[in-house]
């Protein structure tokens, strides 16, 4: 086995965080963000699609959402997509717009947001203690197999560590920005 590649597992790492970046983003702080209607799935020509290959998603104003419908004959699915999403939201259609507009968050749904963010950056620290820990079997396999001496493999487990630490602590930051976004009123 090779010695452990510090690139392969900085973007490894670096992909939780986008990860963690994805799903920090699809939840809803009460401020209209375009990638909320992202999970959206809309039945249209027969097959499940995307509601950006539907139309065109908009923030038209701070706490509403407007979704320019391509085609009028997928305005109500649309409609049902948005409303069956479980996000709960109530859209409107307007011709070929369908508006949403965006409720103010309740003070137990935004703990209960903030709780849900807690665990994705949870998700994400599992993410990159299992990097670590492929990094670092990679290491003993190495010096088991006369690649590395005691002294290279404890410099590499080292290194693995400090890179470990350094995406925690972004991890951290993230859930900390987020969740003051959530509890903000």
């Amino acid at each position: 086995m090779a010695a452990p590649n510090m690139k392969d597992l900085e973007k490894r790492m670096q992909g939780a965080l986008e990860a963690l970046k994805h799903e920090f983003a699809g939840l809803r702080t009460g401020r209209a963000h375009t990638s909320l209607l992202d999970t959206v799935m809309v039945e249209s020509y027969g097959a499940s699609m995307p509601i950006n290959q539907i139309g065109t998603v908009s923030t038209p104003e701070p706490r509403s959402l407007s979704v320019q419908v391509w085609d009028k004959t997928n305005v109500k699915a649309v409609e049902k997509g948005i409303r069956n999403s479980g996000l709960g939201l109530n859209p409107v259609v307007d011709g070929l717009v369908v508006r949403v507009p965006i409720p103010e968050l309740t003070e137990e749904r935004r703990a209960e947001l903030a709780k849900v963010a807690s665990s994705y950056s949870e998700n994400a620290k599992v993410a990159i203690r299992n990097v670590r820990r492929h990094g670092m079997d990679d290491a003993k396999s190495a010096e088991k197999d006369g690649d590395f001496s005691e002294d290279d493999r404890k410099k590499a487990e080292d290194n693995i560590q400090k890179l470990t630490d350094n995406y925690v602590e972004k991890v951290d930051e993230m859930l900390s920005e987020k969740q003051q976004e959530i509890m903000q009123v």
